[in-house]
């Protein structure tokens, strides 16, 4: 079931295409990947994507995002403003 739908596909090729060619240029890391080791926000996106499916893998990958959002404050306390890696959403820091 999980890639068995267009827009899951699409997301797949999407994230694989990010982390082929735009996430090794942008210059830093997944900050999650930094402080917890593991797959970087993408893959973690990309694995629940394939193995849930879309609209099941939406609640656990804002939690990856947020979780993502906290390890930039474990690497870097008291300067948190800048923007996250997360999948190649823009996520201010300093909301």
């Amino acid at each position: 079931m999980p890639l068995t739908t267009l827009p899951a596909r699409l997301i797949d090729a999407a994230i694989a295409g990010y982390q082929r060619r735009l996430s090794p240029r942008k210059g830093y890391a997944c900050a999650h990947r930094v402080a917890h080791g593991g797959d970087s926000c993408s893959g973690a996106v990309r694995d629940l994507v394939r193995s849930r499916g879309l609209l099941r893998s939406a609640a656990p990958s804002a939690l990856r995002f947020l979780a993502c959002y906290r390890a930039v404050s474990l690497l870097t306390p008291g300067q948190t403003q800048g923007v996250c890696c997360c999948g190649g959403i823009p996520i201010p820091f300093r909301f």
